[in-house]
């Protein structure tokens, strides 16, 4: 796999994430315009399309092959569900009566998420680390974040959302998420090979569905004005603070698969897939558990600062790893 290829690929996302801000604040999308095009209903669509493409692509039996190495599973699982939200928490007192308890909120809501399972995947392959459990965590990982991440979130989220709120929620997750994954796996033995042959197409509607769900929330947040309520600094506290918590998981993760007595490519799985955070999951739980609109975009930020700076440093580190350079 030429790692060239995969960064320029990823790199052309990234700059098409800053464009959808620019295109948000330049020529927002305003409620006039639905007349039109109705943004917001075809975004519904591609977050259940989404899921039942994630279904689709899911082979259970190789998943249910590499169960076996559940000492691996257990420490990248609980690292993504425990350990990332654990770090994060240390600071709640600090902020639960403050005036940044959002921004806050905002970098809790990352620390939710599941990972990430194509790039989890390729990075692995690249450092030459264990693909095969790399492949399985990947894809258990936003099963479990199907379940996890909301009830992680409900702790803080509940004091703002009515009973009928959390009720619309769940029907949300019911029907936009665990629905289509289920009659995606039911569908994957009929569609594997159609699935396999256009996988890089179906890869393209995920960013798809991720740079609509960008731009709308942008341009909701300029023409609301909401970033004159937030201080600059902000931007740059989360930031900072998002890529000190890359490192905290990463050593941690490291330490724990030397004590346990890891070979090199379990680590390397363990490392890898354990840091991750999914910016297609963080797009998507913006949008279905019930965030107010004036908060959407102060919880995209944390997550598309991370993906950015896990897509390059994860990129030259597995680089580095492969040529034997650690």
């Amino acid at each position: 796999m030429d790692f060239k290829k995969i960064f320029d690929k990823q790199n052309v996302f990234l700059l098409l994430l800053v464009l959808m801000v620019i295109a948000g604040k330049v020529i927002p999308y305003e409620d006039s315009y639905q007349r039109i095009f109705n943004l917001e209903a075809f975004i519904d669509w591609g977050i259940a399309g989404i899921f039942l493409l994630y279904g689709l692509k899911l082979n259970l039996k190789e998943v249910i092959k590499d169960v076996s190495n559940w000492k691996l599973h257990l420490v990248v699982q609980l690292g993504t569900f425990l350990l990332f939200p654990l770090l994060v928490l240390i600071f709640y007192p600090f902020f639960r009566e403050t005036v940044y308890f959002q921004s806050w909120l905002s970098v809790y809501f990352l620390a939710c998420l599941p990972s990430t399972v194509s790039s989890s995947v390729v990075m692995v392959s690249i450092a030459r680390g264990n693909v095969t459990s790399a492949i399985f965590n990947a894809s258990i990982s936003g099963l479990i974040g199907i379940l996890m991440t909301p009830l992680l979130m409900g702790f803080f989220l509940q004091a703002h959302h009515s009973e009928g709120n959390e009720t619309e929620i769940i029907q949300q997750l019911l029907l936009k998420v665990l629905l289509p994954i289920v009659l995606g796996i039911l569908l994957n033995p009929i569609f594997k090979k159609i699935i396999s042959k256009y996988g890089k197409i179906i890869a393209e509607f995920d960013r798809l569905i991720i740079l609509l769900i960008v731009y709308e929330s942008f341009s909701k947040a300029f023409l609301e004005n909401v970033f004159a309520a937030v201080p600059s600094f902000v931007f740059v506290v989360i930031a900072v603070g998002v890529i000190a918590l890359f490192f905290v998981v990463y050593e941690i993760l490291a330490w724990l698969s030397h004590r346990l007595g890891f070979s090199r490519e379990d680590t390397i799985t363990t490392t890898f897939c354990g840091s991750k955070k999914s910016l297609v999951h963080g797009s998507l739980f913006v949008m279905i558990l019930g965030i107010p609109e004036a908060q959407k975009v102060l919880f995209l930020l944390p997550v598309m600062i991370y993906h950015s700076f896990q897509l390059f440093y994860v990129s030259w580190l597995a680089s580095k790893i492969a040529k034997g350079n650690n």
